[in-house]
């Protein structure tokens, strides 16, 4: 158990500097001798960490030329893709990629919610969009983001289905951070306000196929948001002028 622990230690660690830019894309790791003296640890935890790191397609073995560090979309681990995400504060391409998946899973969530959501259901989805247009009012956007998760956590679980929400579980920590970031923005508050609006109104009717169109809608909004005021605004300082 204390080896498999050492294990774990050493590869979350290199994983670390992996994530850090340390070693960038392409670029070799240190070999066995260096980082089995650098973690005081022997050759052979190096190696299962390695393998570790191997296995989650994160790193690359060449035999006889050493060990390289795949980009990130080879990665096969979403826990190391959710951290790597969670510190690229100035790239675009994890929080695009994000809004890509949630189109392709919270659109059809809510269609099945359409169908499935309980009358409490409608309920909280109005007392939570009622608790993001206050949050906004006084532009406290820990209390906006807050409501706004949790009017889509309803809907993940109205779906009914057992893997939708289970899936959405690891992002969560990554999605508080994007839309942190995204509803400081006043535009972007009342966008989703809007949506949100619409969507309630639409799962209330029991319409899936509306359901589906005004979460797609949403999605679509929040993609465009995304690329005009923050993506936009950081390749072009002087357009917030």
């Amino acid at each position: 158990m204390a080896r498999k622990s050492l294990v774990g230690v050493v590869a979350d660690e290199l994983l670390d500097r992996i994530i850090k830019g340390e070693f960038p894309p392409g670029s070799a790791v240190p070999g066995e001798l260096e980082l089995s003296a650098l973690h005081d640890v022997s050759r052979m935890t190096v190696r299962e960490a390695i393998k570790t790191l191997e296995a989650q397609r994160i790193l690359s073995v060449e035999r006889g030329r050493g060990t390289f560090v795949n980009p990130l979309k080879l990665w096969a681990s979403l826990e190391a893709v959710l951290r790597a995400a969670s510190v690229e504060s100035t790239s675009g391409e994890a929080a695009l990629h994000l809004i890509e998946l949630r189109r392709m899973l919270e659109t059809g969530a809510c269609e099945l919610a359409a169908t499935r959501i309980s009358k409490g259901d409608v309920d909280s989805l109005f007392a939570h969009l009622s608790a993001m247009r206050a949050a906004s009012a006084i532009n406290d956007v820990g209390a906006f983001v807050e409501a706004d998760l949790a009017f889509h956590d309803v809907i993940l679980h109205a779906s009914g289905n057992i893997f939708v929400a289970v899936l959405f579980d690891p992002l969560r920590r990554l999605l508080e951070v994007r839309r942190a970031e995204t509803s400081a923005i006043p535009a972007i508050q009342q966008h989703a306000i809007r949506h949100h609006q619409n969507i309630a109104e639409a799962l209330q009717s029991g319409d899936a196929v509306r359901a589906r169109q005004t979460m797609d809608d949403h999605m679509q909004q929040t993609m465009n948001d995304l690329k005009e005021l923050i993506l936009g605004a950081l390749a072009s300082p002087e357009k917030s002028h």
